[in-house]
């Protein structure tokens, strides 16, 4: 049984609803607070033990690669002005994991199944860790969830483990509703996972999330994928088939919480949930919202 120390980051989108910011780099390098989206991703990943990252990016865009590699004119300025420290979480993480950069290969088709069909050869055969690049789990320790879904995947060995939480039924139209099945061998499976319908046809409000655990039989499952609504590869339908032929997992969260940040809005909401946690922001934004609200 292979362990998981592989993931995937899918940032390859062209962010059109941060436009006209994503014109010059992806939506993925979008702040929050101190450090981009992307950063959290990867340090939620090397929370739960992943060391081999691959981010897949847009073809032609070197802005994710330039961000996570060493800068030493920028190390020896920070070093002269005793500013170290203002580098030091990206210093972390060039120490903990390799990371590697993928171009989307242009002939895929659009949607959020594409970047794992473009980073084959360094999956191999293994299991891998699949993330969303505008999904965010705010959590006590990154990586915990993470480490629960990996744990889940070793002990049922299922095709794929999702990650899934609770979301206001008035919401469950923005994302994808999962439908479960009681099983005692395998708890919480999930045999369908439907995207994007409306509070009357959903199954559950239970919704999946941009965190997953794949094995190696999502690719001839891809290969022979055709293509859904707006003419894109969606990850879901690939969740359905190995829902049918196989086992899947959709587990719900239970640590931490799950945010999304594919919108002005909710990126914005993120910025202020994390500010209220952070002790040297939290009184800060509390008086500027009493004032302003």
């Amino acid at each position: 049984m292979a362990n998981v120390t592989k993931g995937v980051i899918a940032a390859a989108g062209r962010g059109t609803r941060f436009l006209p910011v994503t014109k010059a780099y992806p939506k993925e390098l979008i702040a929050i607070l101190d450090k981009p989206n992307i950063q959290y991703l990867v340090e939620e990943m090397i929370g739960a033990g992943i060391d081999k990252i691959n981010i897949v990016h847009r073809p032609g865009d070197n802005s994710l690669a330039e961000y996570f590699t060493p800068d030493k004119e920028l190390e020896s300025f920070l070093k002269e002005n005793d500013k170290e420290s203002f580098l030091e979480s990206l210093k972390n993480i060039w120490c903990q994991a390799k990371i590697y950069f993928t171009p989307q290969d242009p002939k895929l088709p659009y949607g959020n199944a594409s970047p794992i069909l473009s980073v084959k050869n360094f999956v191999g055969d293994d299991p891998f860790v699949y993330m969303f690049g505008d999904d965010l789990v705010v959590e006590e320790k990154p990586g915990d969830y993470l480490s629960c879904l990996i744990s889940i995947y070793q002990k049922y060995q299922p095709a794929v483990v999702l990650g899934a939480q609770k979301v206001p039924w008035e919401e469950i139209n923005r994302y994808a509703s999962i439908k479960y099945v009681a099983d005692p061998k395998y708890p919480n499976r999930a045999v369908e996972v439907l995207e994007k319908l409306p509070p009357d046809k959903a199954p559950s409000n239970m919704a999946q999330f941009g965190r997953f655990v794949v094995s190696n039989k999502i690719f001839p499952v891809l290969a022979k994928q055709g293509l859904s609504r707006d003419n894109e590869l969606w990850f879901a339908d690939a969740n359905n088939t190995l829902a049918r032929e196989d086992i899947v997992i959709a587990e719900p969260i239970t640590s931490g919480e799950w945010l999304t940040t594919g919108d002005p809005l909710r990126w914005l909401k993120v910025n202020l949930v994390l500010a209220l946690k952070n002790p040297n922001l939290s009184a800060g934004i509390k008086e500027f919202l009493t004032k302003n609200i």
